[in-house]
Formats: structure tokens, C-alpha cells, sequence
């Protein structure tokens, strides 16, 4: 029944709300009733993605004649369901152990389970109106898991988060509101619903709503020139939130800019234009600011931050080239991106848990400490260079020839450029920790070594998510040939 599509969006709000007030201080009672709920939904969205066809839809309100509160399936909501649900699972498990040392488990239990119940909505909006609903709800659900510690640089980095997402948002509402103007409906239909004759006498106004309804929801997303609270934001959150910030929620604006463009405005009305060359230089220009900014940045997680800057933007620039490789690349991507940088800030956790070693130059060794910690953050760094055969390889790769296959002028050779010098500055970045905590060198104190693995709540999920982000590399032709399908209908 199409009932079912409600289910794993209510549940899991219901279930976190109810955390505090079922009083779980029992560790062990708080941990099964986490647990059952996250793993009941992730098979709940995964039953739903193989079962029901597309345009399953179920209308939850109906407001007026023309505005509705609805959901549905399609490629892309499966897709992103199936990846928040996996992720949160994972993270959920790793949280056991590390939200020890951080304090208020319950408050922290109740935003994070909920999380995963609207980052489901917005995957199943039907519309443009219910993707911006749960979208403000997620901002308002996860800037507490930011502020968790409610230490002064935690209060301002929630607050930083909190201001950019409405400003972000607001300025992408201004742009729903031409949107729904313009278009026959704010429903999502591939390949879009705008009405040529509506925009043809004010095609400049056009165009500049639909970048700035761009530029909005790439808030998320972390691109310039609202990218500033993401790398604030992430040092301070607990790391298995920082991990789902990076690896989830950016993926969020990345769905929104993907339902604008390719499901209401359509990329024949863009392609060719001024705009597409703006979104083009934006997103390259994030590229290389976050891997500059990572290159040189001494702090470990906000290294990472900056990373998810510059890796994000890759899946932007695959989208602004607007045919099937550059599409099919972001979406390889998208899936890479999501399981490596899970992977780097569940590492950096676990060694900031064992050790309280916050900056890369501190690490030193540290992979004759934690080996497995360590070997899981190397393959992780190495797929998302992008060395063969790793996700990131096959990711990139598509990128680079969807760029040199689109009729986008100089960024055909621009494009591939800026995506190698920034693969460079990622080996610059995060191999140059893996050879130091390997190989420390003569001086390092071998005899005073002291082995000091996380358990195994936190290195399962490490390891789990790093066979996944290799093995995704390996086994990519089903997913290749599934987002082909997508592309395939939108272009």
C-alpha cells in the first residue's frame, strides 16, 4: 500500500522524540531500542525501493487545490533513501561508544534518530513544497547535534550553521516562488515542468531566480559562497555527526539543486546560458578553495571539513555539465563521497576518543597504535584520491569524460584540470598523514608504544563502510548502469 511510504519518515521522528520521555538511562535498554529503530527503517526503505514501482506516491496533506504535502518514488529517492538509512545505521552503532565521553546521550539520541526520519522525507518530496518543508526541518533537527557539547565554540559554530541554512533557504524560496508561477506544477517530472511561453518575455529574471535557487539549497552543499559553516561546524559536532553532516546531509542540497534543475526547470532551458557557466565556475572554484583550505589546514577534523567542501563541489560541477557521463559521474560520486568521508571522520573520532590528538601534526605513529583505525582512513584516502580501483577512481573518471563530452566551451579543459590538481592536493592532504602515522621514523618510541584500538562498536562500522567505498569501485557497472537509467529520463 502506498501507506508504507509515510512509514519510515513518521517512525523514526516518533521514536526519537520518545527517547527522553521513555526515561532509557540504562545504557544498554537506550542502545536496543537506537538500534532496533534505525535497523527497522533502513529495511523498511530498502523493502520499499525493491518493491514498489516508480510513481508510487501517497498525498499526506492536501492544502489547497494546487499545494500538497506529498510523497513518491523514483531513482533518485531510492537512491538517497538507501544511502541515509545505510549511513545512519552505521553511525548510529559507532555513537554507542563514542557519545560516552560527550555527555547528554539521551538529548543526543533523540535529534539523531529523528534525523534520519526527515532526511527520508526529503528523498520521498513528490514536490517542490514538501522537499522545502523537510529541508527547514533538518536544519532545525540537526544544528543541536552541532551544539552537543554546549561549549562556547559549539554554541557559535550551531549558530553559524543555523544562520547560513535559512539564509540559504530563504534565498532558495524566493526562487520556488517563481518556480511555482512558472511552472505547470511543482511536482517533479523528469525533464521538467516550465512553461516556455510563461518565461519568454522575462528569460534574464528567469534565469537569475533559478541560480539563486541554486546557489540556496548549495548552502547544504557546502558551495562557495555559503560554504563557511561547514568547516566550523564539523570540528565541534560529536564525530559520527560530523560523519553524516559530511557524508548525508550535504547530499541533501545536492538532491535539491538535482529536483530544480533536471525535474522542474529542465536543462534544455539552461544549457548554453550564462548561468551554466557561472554554476560551472562556482563549483570549480570550490574544488580548489576547499582543497587549498584542507591542504593547509593543521586540525584534524577541520582538514576533513574542508575536504567535504572541495569533494561535494566535484558532484556539483558533474551536475552543471548537464549530460548523461557528467550526470552518471555525480551520482558515482555521490555515493563514493558519502561512504569515504563517513569512513575519514569515523577515523578521526576514534583516534581523538583514544588518544585526545586533535591535529594532524600530533599523529604521528599513531598507525602502530590503532592499526585498524588507521588502514580503514589509508584505503578510505586512497579511494578518494581516486586510485584505481576504488569508487573514487570510477567517480572521477566519468566526471572528467563528461566534461570533455559537453559543449561547455573552455571548462571541457578547465573542468578535468581543476579536478586532477585537486586529486593532487587530496594525496597532499590526507597520504602525507597515513605515510607519518606508518612510518614515524627512527626517533619514534617503538618501546613505549602502547596499543590502543577502539572497540568494536566503533571499528565495524569503520570497516564495513570501508569494504563498501572499495568495493563500490569494483562492482560499479549495476550502479552505473542504474543512474544511466535516471539520466536517461531527464536529458
Amino acid at each position: 500500500m502506498n501507506i508504507a511510504l509515510l512509514f519510515p519518515v513518521i517512525f523514526p521522528l516518533i521514536m526519537g522524540v520518545l527517547v527522553q520521555p521513555l526515561k532509557l538511562h540504562d545504557r544498554k535498554k537506550r542502545e536496543l531500542y537506537v538500534s532496533a529503530v534505525v535497523i527497522i527503517n533502513f529495511l523498511v526503505v530498502l523493502i520499499i525501493a525493491l518493491t514498489q514501482p516508480d510513481g508510487t506516491s501517497l498525498t499526506v496533506l492536501r492544502l489547497n487545490r494546487v499545494v500538497d504535502i506529498s510523497l513518491k518514488i523514483d531513482g533518485m529517492s531510492r537512491l538517497v533513501s538507501i544511502i541515509a538509512s545505510l549511513l545512519w545505521c552505521t553511525a548510529t552503532f559507532y555513537s554507542f561508544e563514542y557519545v560516552k565521553h560527550e555527555g547528554m546521550e539521551e538529548r543526543y539520541f533523540t535529534f539523531f534518530v529523528a534525523t534520519i526520519g526527515v532526511l527520508v522525507g526529503i528523498s520521498y518530496s513528490a514536490n517542490l513544497q514538501t522537499l522545502y518543508l523537510f529541508y527547514e526541518m533538518m536544519t532545525l533537527i540537526t544544528f543541536p547535534l552541532v551544539m552537543h557539547s554546549m561549549a562556547d565554540q559549539s554554541i557559535k559554530a550551531g549558530k553559524k550553521y543555523l544562520i547560513y541554512s535559512f539564509v540559504g533557504a530563504t534565498i532558495a524560496l524566493a526562487g520556488f516562488f517563481f518556480l511555482y508561477e512558472n511552472c505547470e506544477t511543482t511536482n517533479f517530472v523528469a525533464g521538467g515542468t516550465l512553461i516556455r511561453d510563461k518565461v519568454a518575455g522575462k528569460m534574464l529574471l528567469f534565469q537569475i531566480m533559478v541560480l539563486l535557487t541554486i546557489i540556496g539549497f548549495g548552502c547544504k552543499a557546502g558551495m562557495f559562497p555559503l560554504h563557511a559553516w561547514l568547516p566550523n561546524a564539523h570540528p565541534v559536532a560529536p564525530a559520527p555527526a560530523s560523519a553524516v553532516l559530511s557524508g548525508v546531509i550535504t547530499k541533501m542540497g545536492v538532491l535539491a539543486i538535482i529536483r530544480v534543475m533536471y525535474y522542474m526547470v529542465g536543462v534544455e532551458f539552461l544549457k548554453g546560458t550564462w548561468v551554466q557557466y557561472v554554476l560551472l565556475g562556482l563549483t570549480l572554484y570550490t574544488v580548489f578553495m576547499g582543497s587549498m583550505l584542507a591542504f593547509k589546514e593543521k586540525l584534524f577534523k577541520k582538514r576533513l571539513a574542508y575536504s567535504s567542501v572541495s569533494q561535494v563541489s566535484y558532484v556539483l560541477f558533474g551536475l552543471m555539465t548537464m549530460n548523461t557521463l557528467g550526470f552518471v559521474g555525480a551520482l558515482l560520486h555521490m555515493v563514493a563521497h558519502a561512504l569515504i568521508k563517513n569512513v575519514l571522520f569515523l577515523s578521526a573520532g576514534s583516534v581523538i576518543y583514544k588518544t585526545h590528538k586533535t591535529f594532524v601534526t600530533q599523529l604521528k605513529g599513531i598507525g602502530k597504535e590503532m592499526p585498524i583505525t588507521m588502514w580503514c582512513f589509508t584505503l578510505a584516502s586512497i579511494a578518494l584520491v581516486g586510485i584505481p580501483p576504488t569508487s573514487g577512481f570510477e567517480s572521477k573518471w566519468y566526471l572528467a569524460i563528461g566534461a570533455l563530452n559537453s559543449e561547455i566551451g573552455a571548462f571541457r579543459y578547465i573542468g578535468p584540470a581543476v579536478l586532477l590538481t585537486s586529486a593532487f592536493l587530496t594525496a597532499g592532504y590526507l597520504l602525507t598523514i597515513m605515510a607519518k602515522a606508518f612510518f614515524p621514523g627512527d626517533d619514534y618510541p617503538y618501546d613505549k608504544m602502547v596499543k590502543t584500538e577502539a572497540n568494536a562498536y566503533m571499528t565495524v562500522p569503520m570497516i564495513v563502510l570501508t569494504v563498501l567505498a572499495v568495493g563500490v569501485g569494483i562492482f560499479a557497472q549495476p550502479l552505473i548502469q542504474a543512474f544511466s537509467s535516471i539520466a536517461a529520463t531527464i536529458m
